[in-house]
């Protein structure tokens, strides 16, 4: 006879549909980082969790979606063990991340956009563009 198995959770999700209005990102941030402390605890993460996010749903809404709220952006979180994944969508074309200067050498220097794609790289543990730019996937571990 053999021992039944114990089903295994699957991964949590949040999906969280919005129009691309920046007065909406805080409140789609505390969504996001309130599952992140149900899921676990307060470790310190947070913070860095809110300033990612705040500004990828920020550069969806103001580049991709042009600042339209007919338009929308599209937040999904997978939690799975340690890991949580963010992934941020617009309807836009997208753009090369690649062609945006880093901040900390001369070419960035000067430049007027730049500096949260850098923050986002450093924030988060692993960073990725999809569909043309039009969709980032974020991952932090716990």
């Amino acid at each position: 006879m053999s021992t039944p198995s114990i089903p295994r959770a699957g991964p949590t999700r949040l999906d969280i549909s919005f129009p691309a209005d920046v007065n909406r990102v805080a409140e789609v941030v505390d969504k996001v980082v309130a599952l992140a402390t149900q899921l676990h605890g307060e470790t310190g993460k947070e913070q860095e969790i809110a300033l990612a996010l705040t500004e990828a749903l920020a550069n969806a809404v103001k580049h991709g979606s042009k600042n339209n709220p007919s338009l929308s952006v599209q937040c999904e979180v997978i939690a799975e063990g340690p890991v949580m994944t963010f992934i941020v969508r617009d309807t836009g074309p997208g753009f090369d991340p690649a062609s945006v200067a880093n901040p900390l050498e001369l070419a960035g220097l000067t430049a007027d956009h730049g500096r949260g794609l850098h923050m986002i790289r450093q924030l988060m543990d692993e960073v990725r563009f999809e569909h043309n730019g039009a969709e980032i996937r974020m991952t932090k571990r716990f």
